[in-house]
């Protein structure tokens, strides 16, 4: 009977996948012995696999030439990254190293800017969009972001952020407009928060920017809070964008951009399938097919793609410690940390991440629930994106069981106040950050070690 860990895998899913193979009966992910990591720096660890960051920017700019050379479409691409989904500096660095843009979500975000503009890393015309609600702080660094000669374009999200900036700056700027988007049915508020209404951009525009000498309207910016998906919802909405867009060049000849936002979806399964080159041809294709029968020149296109871009990058580690049959039939294997602190997503909005046995792939497997350290009821993880279960090889006391959860490089860190207190106290884990050196050989370096009982105590005033 295939009753092995690895009869199930192969029987439930295509693999081995392009991350994924197995080696010696242990689990390889880009070619690397994630056992052999766990040897060297114990666990439970967070990793970070550099080179997925820049193969997901040329993956992303290839599909964007493909669909612009099949769509005869004349005008340019420019990737920016959303650097809210990992502020640390050797993503941003990997990033920046692939010829990309940024964009900006809050004020600390541009010292942040500051710094890699020291090193070298952003260029004055390098773009800096600036998105969200912006209040003092925000408001100031983006003008002294603009006084420095920095390409940056504020993203007006409120009908005040305008005269607040030209109060703040006396150097012309391009600015652009975020549209408020119109939320999905199921949603519990119809409109987004963020951003200007369909109807009353035009309007907009005419009285606060058209006679104002100190101000270009450069960009439209376009995005829909579930993301780029191939349904009716995000065809109408975009549609709607475009109307808006046609509108506003007809009458504001400096209009040239337009901002399709992030939301690329990133694998949380290994049963993932979804076609990017297909969905890219269509939004280059119809915003040309829109801008042609009005007449207009097509619009430069700019994404700020934040979780493709690092998402997959990252990966967590853990140890199964212990198992606790606490009735009949639910079996508890209980990790060494915490959902809650390391994978909030997880807990926070029911988030799934590819999870799979780093070793023991050719013994039994059972079906477990997952339970983390605190004392919470909610620190648990209980079901796979495709299958409402979780299996893996059987629990023995003498032999140790690893798990991994791959694909968990966006928001955890920030989510999960990094370096800051974690729930129930529970230390927030070592971070090993993983490059590859000029002979493609692997390389490994410790970004932080594991939280220290000292660094809580100081952090709670002891």
């Amino acid at each position: 009977m295939n009753t092995k860990y690895i009869d199930l895998i192969n029987q439930t899913y295509y693999f081995p996948t392009e991350e994924f193979e197995l080696k010696d009966d242990q689990l390889q992910f880009h070619g690397i012995d994630l056992m052999a990591l766990v040897e060297q720096y114990g666990a439970p660890l967070k990793f970070t696999y550099l080179p997925k960051i820049s193969d997901n920017i040329n993956r992303a700019k290839g599909w964007f030439d493909s669909a612009f050379a099949k769509a005869d479409y004349k005008a340019k691409y420019h990737y920016c990254y959303c650097t809210k989904s990992s502020h640390f500096k050797h993503v941003l660095d990997e990033a920046l190293s692939n010829d990309i843009h940024i964009e900006t979500s809050s004020a600390f975000d541009i010292n942040i800017v500051n710094k890699l503009k020291a090193e070298g890393k952003i260029k004055n015309d390098t773009f800096v969009i600036c998105n969200g609600f912006k209040r003092d702080q925000y408001i100031d660094n983006i003008a002294a972001l603009i006084d420095s000669g920095q390409n940056c374009i504020p993203i007006i999200d409120n009908y005040e952020e305008l005269t607040l900036l030209t109060d703040a700056t006396s150097k012309k700027f391009n600015a652009g407009i975020r549209i408020a988007s119109e939320e999905e049915p199921k949603f519990e508020f119809y409109t987004s928060r963020l951003g200007i209404g369909y109807k009353n951009i035009l309007n907009f525009y005419k009285t606060q920017i058209a006679s104002n000498d100190q101000v270009d309207l450069k960009m439209l910016h376009f995005f829909i809070n579930t993301g780029i998906r191939d349904n009716a919802y995000y065809w109408n909405e975009l549609h709607k964008c475009l109307k808006v867009y046609i509108s506003l060049k007809k009458i504001c000849p400096t209009l040239d951009s337009l901002n399709i936002g992030g939301g690329f979806p990133i694998k949380n399964s290994l049963v993932f399938d979804f076609d990017y080159q297909y969905m890219i041809d269509e939004i280059v294709s119809q915003i040309k097919q829109v801008c042609d029968e009005a007449k207009v020149d097509v619009p430069h296109i700019f994404t700020e793609f934040g979780s493709f871009t690092v998402g997959e990058s990252g990966g967590a580690i853990y140890k199964v410690l212990y198992q606790k049959l606490q009735n009949d039939r639910e079996k508890w294997n209980m990790i060494n940390s915490s959902f809650i602190t390391t994978l909030p997503d997880s807990w926070a909005i029911n988030k799934r991440f590819i999870m799979l046995s780093l070793n023991r792939w050719k013994e039994e497997y059972e079906r477990v629930l997952l339970g983390g350290l605190t004392c919470d009821s909610d620190d648990y993880y209980n079901s796979e994106q495709n299958i409402n279960a979780i299996y893996l090889p059987k629990y023995h006391k003498d032999k140790p069981l690893y798990i991994g959860f791959f694909n968990t490089g966006a928001y955890q860190e920030s989510v999960g106040g990094y370096g800051g207190l974690q729930h129930c106290l529970i230390p927030a884990p070592k971070h090993i950050l993983i490059d590859r050196d000029e002979n493609g050989g692997i390389k490994t370096s410790v970004f932080k070690e594991q939280q220290t009982s000292e660094n809580m105590l100081d952090i709670l005033g002891y």
